[in-house]
């Protein structure tokens, strides 16, 4: 297997935990030394959709979604270890899910909202 960041290696824990706020940091701090990296900006996408998903912003995670869609296209089928082709199950699956007549709900109100896919992410040699 290769040799990535540690921040990347955590980002996988952080993700599969939960922890999408974060994973958000974790893919920023290493975007912000390559900004032409549309890999990391499209993982901190999908982390940031479903953070914004989980507190009642759907409309901010329709649209960082429909950036992570974007965003990862470039990268597929596998990159660093990551097979986008089941991250992109996911990813359009959410797109669809998302009510797409609801911009936000109260907090009190997310568990709501239709329920994500569970999406467990893990380094493949």
């Amino acid at each position: 297997m290769g040799e990535y960041p540690l921040e990347y290696y955590d980002f996988f824990v952080k993700f599969n935990e939960g922890d999408y706020y974060t994973c958000h940091d974790l893919l920023e701090e290493m975007w912000m030394t390559d900004k032409g990296n549309l890999f990391f900006k499209g993982l901190l996408q999908m982390s940031v959709s479903i953070y914004h998903y989980e507190y009642g912003n759907v409309k901010g995670a329709r649209l960082m979604m429909a950036a992570a869609h974007e965003y990862l296209q470039a990268y597929r089928p596998r990159h660093w270890g990551l097979d986008l082709e089941h991250v992109y199950i996911f990813i359009e699956k959410a797109l669809v899910i998302f009510p797409k007549e609801i911009d936000r709900v109260p907090f009190e109100d997310v568990d709501t909202l239709p329920k994500l896919p569970e999406l467990i992410l893990f380094l493949e040699d």
